[in-house]
């Protein structure tokens, strides 16, 4: 890379996507002639919008009704694309968690297996993890009781759930965990971080930079305990450890359009792991999951270098620059872009749109 990238230039990349117009990036995407339609939960016209498809998905969810009629079974997609509000939603008989979770278990399943979309959700990119989809992606993160029947899930923001590399087919809004650990320099004027290498095997962005913990939030799991989960999983930082020290700080949101096209709006819990003076062995992070080729230590010069030499995972690079600014390290005195970069932190995906 020729020129280092501003912070404004590091957020386009990873929020780079925008509902029915073009996106932020200098460059116009191929992708911004795509009509994208709405799937809603049911034909019932007040039902929620919970994810946004393709015109190819929409080929494909036609094929999938084909393929039903053929073997004399009720179809699972309904469309409407002519009226003023175009969607496909569930036929009417896919009225509950159960019924919606079981055909969307069926339909991935079988498109993994004969090879459709295999860049996404193929052999090599299954990830075996149920993601939860809600009826309003912005609220909250409810999940069905044991023993909770249908009517009363029917009450409930959980909507159903599926396996996490097909969410970007369905334009689905996806939840995760990141949580930076860092020291303060002796001098007291920057930070040091903790900064992990991913895995040239990760099925995402192999070897690129990432934040200290991060992870996805599995369907049925809270936001803490998805970073407890994930930081002695991939970094064996204790639980006891994580319990004290981990400080939740708001969150990011963006919306991350591929190289090939999904569509991946996703909310990232941001949380912050600021090691005492007093022990910082205690707080080292290693290598647990095979997740992480490797842990460095990393001064905060280093750390922006790298990001706007674009060495890290778009997403990640975001979180910490929301770092450096709750910090005080990015300030509308420093940053011409200042206000600019922190609405983009913070945008909802343009669902009044969907």
């Amino acid at each position: 890379m020729s020129k280092p990238l501003s912070f404004l230039e590091v957020i386009n990349i990873c929020d780079n996507c925008r509902v029915n117009r073009p996106s932020p990036l200098p460059d116009s995407s191929p992708f911004d002639q795509e009509k994208l339609i709405p799937w809603c939960l049911s034909p019932n016209p007040s039902s929620p919008a919970i994810g946004l498809l393709r015109p190819v998905i929409i080929d494909a969810l036609r094929l999938e009704n084909k393929h039903s009629k053929d073997l004399n079974q009720p179809e699972l997609w309904h469309f409407d694309l002519v009226s003023n509000r175009p969607r496909v939603t569930f036929q009417a008989w896919a009225n509950g968690v159960a019924k919606r979770t079981a055909a969307l278990k069926e339909l991935c399943e079988r498109w993994r297996d004969t090879g459709l979309f295999s860049d996404i959700c193929g052999p090599t990119k299954w990830r075996a993890e149920m993601y939860p989809v809600y009826r309003d992606p912005l609220a909250v993160h409810d999940y069905p009781a044991p023993g909770q029947g249908e009517e009363e899930m029917g009450n409930l923001n959980y909507a159903f759930e599926m396996e996490r590399s097909a969410c970007a087919l369905f334009g689905v809004v996806t939840y995760g965990v990141h949580m930076s650990a860092f020291m303060r320099d002796v001098k007291g004027v920057g930070l040091r971080i903790w900064v992990p290498t991913r895995a040239k095997t990760k099925q995402t962005f192999p070897g690129l930079l990432d934040n200290t913990v991060a992870g996805g939030i599995p369907s049925g799991m809270g936001v803490f305990e998805s970073m407890v989960k994930e930081s002695m999983e991939e970094a064996s930082i204790t639980e006891e450890v994580v319990r004290k020290y981990t400080k939740a700080c708001g969150s990011i949101s963006y919306f991350f359009r591929t190289s090939k096209g999904w569509l991946q709006p996703e909310i990232e819990y941001v949380f912050d792991l600021e090691i005492p003076s007093s022990d910082p062995g205690l707080f080292q992070p290693k290598p647990s999951d095979g997740e992480v080729e490797f842990f460095e230590l990393l001064d905060q010069v280093e750390v922006i270098e790298r990001m706007k030499a674009g060495l890290f995972k778009p997403n990640c690079a975001l979180v910490i620059i929301d770092l450096l600014i709750r910090y005080g390290f990015i300030t509308p005195d420093n940053e011409p872009d200042y206000q600019k970069i922190i609405t983009r932190l913070h945008g909802q995906f343009d669902y009044d749109f969907w």
